[in-house]
C-alpha cells in the first residue's frame, strides 16, 4: 500500500508539466514559442518530452507500476475480506475491564436473560453467542467500502489505457453558411490523432453543415459566446438523406453514433476576387489565422493560378498570392493597420500581393496561411504592390492585374472526439467516490459481553468496547448499547 500511495503521488507530479505546459497535442504552435522564448532550457524540456507528458516512456513508467502495484496490494485483501467475511467474531476476552470501554452491573437476571437482552439490543450487528457471552462486530462496510476505492481505481486506469488505444480526436475548420464535414476519413480532418488500434478506417459515419454562426462579445472584446446553427446526419439518417437540426455551442457538444462534435472556436475568411489582364476572374476564399485571440486579427495567404496557362513554368511565373492582415474592426495609426475589437465592423485587410512561383507544385506541403520565404528569397516569388483595402476596394498592379477585396465570411473550428470507454470511466469515477464515502464514514467497532452468575443468585453483566479504527463517536454509541443491556429497575453496582 505505500508503494500504491508513493506511485499516485508521482503519478500526479509527473501529471504537473502537461497541466502547466504547453502540449504538442494541443497546440504545437505554442509550444514552438515557449521553446524559442526559453532557449537552452526549453530545448531540455524538449528533450526530456515535457511537451507531450502523457505519451513519454516515464510517464507510462510510473503509469504501469501504479497498475501493477494496485493489482498486488488488491488480491491478498480481497482474499482477507472474504475470510474476514466467513470468520466469527472475535471470542470474549477474559478481562473486560481492559477495554478501552467498559461498564458492568450487577443485575437480578439470569445469565440467559442476560444474554438475551444484549443480543436484542444489538440487532443488526453480527454476533456470535457463547457459554453466557455475546461477540458482536459491525462496520464491515468500511472495508467494502476500501476495495470498491480500489478496485474502480484500477477499472478507471484500465478504462483510461483502452480509451487510448480505440479513441481518436480530430479537429477541422469549416467554412459558416454553407460549409460541410463528413467524418468519413482522416484526409477530412486538419489534425488527426488516433488512438493505438485506429488506422482511420472504421470511423463512425455522420456529417454536419454549418449554418449560420454567432459571437457575442463584452465591450473588451472578451468572448461571451459562441453558437452555430449546424445540421447532422447520422446513422439511418446518412441512408434516408435526412437532416437534424441543432444549435452547436461552446461546452455543448453534439453527441451521435458515440462521437462528440465540439465547437472550439471561430475565425475569418476573407474573399478575394483577382482579374488578370485577359478579363478572366478568380474568386477565392481560404480561412486566415487569429493571431490575436482578443481582438481576433488574422493573417494568411489566398493564392490565386493564373487561367488559361498550359505551359506548367509559364503558369508558375504568373501565379498570385494575396497575404497579409485581417482587422476586423480596424483601428488605423497613419497607413498601419490593426484590430480593436473582434466583431465584424467595417473590416479592412492590409495585404501584400505577391507573383511568382508559390511552390505548391514541387510535392512538398505548405501552409495554407502563408507563402513559402525560400521562393522569396530565391527570387521567384515577389511583391508587386501593397495597399490597405476596405470592403469592394481594389488595387492594380504593374501588368493591369486586379485584386478585390469583396467580403469576409466566418469559419468554425470543429473537433470530433471518440472514446468508446468514456461510460466505464464515469461509472468507475462514481464508484471511486462511493468507495471513498463509505470507508470515510463508516467505523468499524466490536462488544462483547459476558454475563456470570453470583453466589447471591444475581448476575454481574460486563460490557467491553473496542473501536478499530478512530474512537470519535463510538464513545456515545457504547454508552447507549451498555444502557440497554445493563439497564434495571432492581439496584445494582455500575461503573
Amino acid at each position: 500500500m505505500r508503494t500504491a500511495l508513493t506511485l499516485l503521488f508521482l503519478l500526479a507530479l509527473a501529471a504537473m508539466p502537461g497541466a502547466l505546459l504547453p502540449q504538442l497535442s494541443l497546440n504545437a504552435a505554442k509550444v514552438d514559442k515557449y521553446v524559442a522564448e526559453h532557449g537552452w532550457w526549453g530545448e531540455l524540456l524538449q528533450k526530456l518530452g515535457f511537451f507531450e507528458v502523457y505519451a513519454t516512456p516515464w510517464f507510462a513508467a510510473i503509469y504501469l507500476l501504479l497498475f501493477t502495484s494496485l493489482v498486488g496490494c488488491l488480491l491478498p485483501r480481497l482474499w482477507e475480506y472474504f475470510k474476514q467475511m466467513r470468520a466469527r467474531p472475535v471470542l470474549t476476552p477474559r478481562n473486560l475491564s481492559r477495554m478501552p470501554h467498559h461498564a458492568q452491573a450487577v443485575l437480578d437476571v439470569t445469565p440467559e436473560e442476560a444474554v438475551g437482552r444484549a443480543r436484542k439490543a444489538m440487532r443488526g450487528w453480527r454476533m456470535d453467542t457463547g457459554d453466557g457471552t455475546v461477540s458482536a462486530e459491525r462496520g464491515y462496510l468500511r472495508e467494502t467500502g476500501n476495495l470498491l476505492f480500489h478496485f474502480a481505481l484500477l477499472g478507471l486506469l484500465v478504462s483510461f489505457a483502452l480509451g487510448k488505444m480505440f479513441s481518436y480526436e480530430g479537429q477541422v475548420i469549416v467554412q459558416a453558411d454553407g460549409g460541410q464535414f463528413c467524418n468519413g476519413g482522416i484526409f477530412n480532418y486538419d489534425q488527426f490523432r488516433p488512438g493505438l488500434r485506429v488506422d482511420g478506417t472504421d470511423l463512425t459515419p455522420f456529417c454536419v453543415e454549418i449554418g449560420k454562426f454567432s459571437a457575442d462579445y463584452l465591450d473588451n472584446g472578451q468572448p461571451v459566446g459562441f453558437k452555430a446553427d449546424i445540421r447532422y446526419q447520422s446513422g439511418e439518417d446518412l441512408a434516408a438523406n435526412k437532416w437534424e437540426p441543432y444549435t452547436l455551442q461552446v461546452n455543448h457538444p453534439l453527441r451521435t453514433d458515440g462521437d462528440r462534435l465540439y465547437l472550439l472556436g471561430h475565425g475569418y475568411t476573407p474573399t478575394f476576387t483577382v482579374t488578370f489582364p485577359n478579363g478572366e476572374k478568380r474568386t477565392q476564399g481560404i480561412q486566415w489565422l487569429p493571431t490575436d485571440q482578443l481582438t481576433l486579427s488574422s493573417e494568411g495567404a489566398t493564392k490565386f493560378d493564373p487561367p488559361g496557362v498550359t505551359d506548367s513554368e509559364q503558369r508558375r511565373k504568373g501565379q498570385i498570392a494575396v497575404t497579409g492582415l485581417l482587422a476586423p474592426t480596424p483601428l488605423l495609426h497613419g497607413s498601419i493597420l490593426n484590430s480593436k475589437f473582434p466583431a465584424l465592423n467595417n473590416p479592412m485587410v492590409a495585404v501584400d500581393v505577391y507573383r511568382g512561383d508559390l511552390g505548391v507544385d514541387d510535392g512538398r506541403g505548405q501552409s495554407i496561411f502563408s507563402i513559402d520565404t525560400k521562393m522569396v528569397d530565391q527570387g521567384r516569388l515577389q511583391k508587386v504592390a501593397r495597399k490597405n483595402l476596405a470592403l469592394g476596394e481594389e488595387l492594380t498592379l504593374d501588368d493591369g492585374t486586379k485584386v478585390r477585396f469583396d467580403s469576409v465570411n466566418d469559419w468554425v473550428s470543429l473537433q470530433v472526439s471518440h472514446d468508446p470507454t468514456q461510460g466505464y470511466v464515469l461509472v468507475f469515477a462514481i464508484l471511486i467516490i462511493l468507495g471513498l464515502g463509505v470507508s470515510l464514514t463508516v467505523k468499524r467497532r466490536r462488544v462483547w459481553v459476558r454475563a456470570t452468575p453470583q453466589e447471591d443468585g444475581r448476575t454481574l453483566v460486563e460490557v467491553g468496547g473496542l473501536a478499530r479504527t478512530d474512537q470519535a463517536g463510538y464513545g456515545e454509541e457504547f454508552t447507549r448499547l451498555a444502557r440497554a443491556v445493563l439497564s434495571s429497575d432492581a439496584s445494582g453496582e455500575k461503573s
